[in-house]
């Protein structure tokens, strides 16, 4: 295992066309877990100039019937509330505005075939609602047990959006992307060689192009030069660290009437930054009987409280499902040679500790619940739990794993 390296990791802000494709999706699995808590979801969004289109199936009471009709009222209600969620990002632009992009609901109900072997019934136990992998992963190298890398990445652009929202920064507009590479030394990030942010912003504000205004950019630049000082460490940012704002020179037309958006497509930025595996199944626009998301996030539960127990300094953990099949076929776990305990002694204990089928997961970390949508930007992981939002970063099983293992 190198100690000394360069790592890269990048975020993208809550307007990036993507990332509204993804709350749009997750304000839907609210709007109807809200109605039905066993309600079923799979609903993908796409973002374009002046258009949202969501497809997908669903299954709920107070919802659709097994023949396709809404309830009363419902289909006016996912529209508000795509409406609603456009507008909280803050999109009022000429090419793509809350109250006049062109909307098209294309929601289906679930497929017979996978209810038949997804739901719970007589001596059967709810079986997953597809195969796949799914990975969780822990390290010591910020408070939250994320990747450095990735946390300051997604600081950066929380900074931004609060003070665009809050009109401290009246100049940015939503969309926006962070890149932050740092320097590690005996495995421990310690300065930055690179950071970039590219950003949406107002006519002028920009270094090229018919509208550009040296010193609007001066604003513009100072601003995000305080916002990389704000959120880095002391020290970390040097003569020698490489800054690229808005690279291209001009970022006015952006969000989705730049590129299409589409649920899904930031699954490196919901997760690790690219500094664990990923099973490649996508979170948002899923109920929690869907293993892509519930396992995930009780492998990144178990991983963050294997880290905080002191029994490993960075942990991958990978759980495996068989559609239809209930407990996991495969618990596999890897401390990356920085562990205090036997890797198979937590291959054994860690299911002992949560119950990991389908039904089991969404108990224990109360997923049955509208808490998806503040999810979908800035990261699935490393946020702090608040009641019953991010439940999968507690650290609750300290004592347990503690017993467990010396046992």
């Amino acid at each position: 295992m190198r100690s000394s390296f360069l790592f890269t990791s990048e975020s993208v802000s809550e307007g990036h066309p993507d990332k509204v494709a993804d709350q749009i999706s997750d304000s839907i699995v609210d709007l109807f877990l809200g109605k039905d808590p066993e309600a079923r979801i799979a609903c993908e969004t796409l973002t374009t100039t002046n258009m949202v289109v969501i497809a997908g199936e669903i299954r709920g009471a107070g919802i659709m019937d097994t023949e396709g009709n809404w309830a009363p009222g419902v289909e006016q209600e996912i529209e508000d509330t795509v409406r609603a969620t456009v507008k909280r990002i803050g999109y009022e632009q000429t090419g793509f505005h809350w109250q006049t992009f062109a909307f098209s609901n294309n929601l289906h109900p679930q497929s017979a075939d996978i209810a038949m072997g997804v739901d719970e019934s007589g001596n059967k136990d709810e079986g997953a609602g597809d195969q796949g992998i799914m990975f969780g992963y822990a390290t010591d190298e910020t408070p939250g047990l994320m990747p450095a890398t990735l946390y300051y990445s997604h600081k950066i652009l929380e900074k931004l959006a609060a003070d665009r929202h809050s009109g401290a920064a009246p100049f940015l507009e939503p969309d926006a992307k962070s890149q932050v590479t740092l320097e590690y030394e005996n495995e421990k990030p310690v300065r930055a060689t690179a950071l970039v942010v590219s950003t949406q912003h107002a006519p002028g504000y920009c270094e090229k192009g018919e509208n550009a205004d040296p010193a609007k950019y001066k604003i513009l630049r100072d601003y995000v030069m305080g916002a990389f000082r704000d959120i880095l460490p002391d020290g970390f940012i040097t003569d020698a660290t490489s800054i690229y704002i808005n690279p291209t020179g001009q970022f006015e037309i952006g969000g989705p009437d730049g590129d299409a958006g589409l649920t899904g497509r930031k699954i490196i930025v919901d997760t690790y930054g690219g500094a664990a595996p990923h099973g490649g199944g996508a979170f948002s626009g899923k109920d929690p009987t869907k293993v892509d998301r519930s396992a995930a996030y009780v492998a990144r539960y178990l991983a963050k409280n294997v880290v905080a127990a002191g029994l490993a300094r960075r942990v991958t953990i990978q759980l495996s499902y068989a559609i239809g099949v209930a407990e996991p076929l495969s618990v596999y776990v890897d401390t990356h040679g920085t562990g205090t305990v036997d890797e198979a002694v937590l291959e054994a204990v860690l299911p002992k500790l949560v119950r990991l089928t389908p039904k089991g997961i969404r108990e224990h970390l109360k997923l049955n619940a509208p808490i998806y949508q503040k999810t979908a930007a800035y990261g699935h992981f490393g946020r702090e739990p608040e009641g019953d939002l991010f439940t999968w970063e507690k650290t609750d099983l300290i004592d347990a794993l503690k017993t467990a293992v010396a046992g």
